[in-house]
């Protein structure tokens, strides 16, 4: 299963799955260079015979698939060992069939779960699992809110440094109170490795899952600082170059127009080759050079 990443991903921030009853078994589908967090609605291409099965005996059931992501991003054909134990269960929401066999889905995650048992393997995974309650956090808490503050400000940092600062996705971040769905919406936009990310779904304690994506913010924003910094330091020099080149074209165009810019340049040239076929101590050749 492939993802494709440039396809928008978002995330619903006003579903609620709480409710849902979800079976103790599902069919499971490997996906890899993505780690879903909870809310999330993603489109993914799904390619492998197995994934294919995997989606359509999710159709033909209550339409609950077992998101696991691959711990190395190039296995085709990933054995149960090869994929972290901690997912997400997801909801397929829409189905298209490609001309090429392999199928458009759009899923949205409802719940966090780890596979316990493995029930089969072909045609296709199916697999046991526990789903994973979010512990509570005190959002009164003085310290948990200037976190999120935190979160919020270094956040909007990064987005203006990348020049991708988008007001509807801070309107969003800035209405979320719940610790641990803002460290999954910002955990989820950030450019994380997949280690990264599968530390942040596996972390339970909301509190504590924000401060680990406060860390990598800590460490991006440094990152993109510095980036900006070099982008701007190129800019200018480009900038810097293209003006003495204007100048200097403005320096020779003045010369031709005044008549003796080919002439004086002849004479230069003809008086540093004299210099360098004549011998000379190293001083006097240097001092002549000052006079042409």
């Amino acid at each position: 299963m492939d993802f494709n990443d440039s396809l928008s991903i978002g995330m619903d921030d006003f579903a609620d799955h709480e409710d849902m009853v979800i079976p103790s078994e599902l069919p499971m589908m490997a996906v890899r260079d993505v780690v879903v967090f909870n809310y999330m609605i993603i489109p993914l291409f799904v390619g492998r015979p197995s994934s294919v099965e995997a989606v359509n005996a999710a159709l033909e059931g209550d339409k609950l698939l077992m998101l696991l992501t691959q711990k190395d991003a190039t296995r085709d054909n990933p054995e149960p060992d090869d994929l972290y134990k901690v997912g997400m269960v997801c909801m397929v929401m829409r189905t298209l069939t490609l001309p090429d066999g392999r199928l458009k889905v759009l899923v949205q995650a409802v719940s966090k779960a780890k596979v316990k048992k493995y029930s089969q393997t072909e045609p296709y995974c199916l697999v046991k699992i526990k789903t994973l309650a979010e512990k509570e956090a005190d959002i009164t808490d003085v310290e948990t809110e200037a976190l999120m503050r935190t979160v919020r400000e270094q956040t909007e940092k990064i987005m203006s440094l990348r020049g991708i600062l988008s007001a509807d996705l801070m309107m969003i971040i800035n209405n979320i109170e719940e610790p641990g769905r803002l460290a999954d919406l910002v955990g989820s936009n950030l450019r994380l490795k997949i280690t990264e990310s599968q530390a942040i779904l596996e972390e339970l304690n909301p509190v504590k899952r924000l401060q680990l994506v406060n860390d990598l913010l800590a460490k991006e924003l440094e990152v993109s600082t510095v980036q900006a910094k070099i982008q701007s330091d190129a800019k200018e020099e480009m900038s810097k170059s293209q003006r003495e080149y204007y100048l200097r074209e403005q320096l020779h165009a003045l010369q031709k127009e005044l008549g003796d810019g080919d002439e004086r340049g002849q004479e230069i040239d003809d008086l540093m080759r004299k210099l360098k076929k004549n011998k000379m101590p190293k001083f006097v050749r240097k001092e002549a050079k000052k006079q042409v």
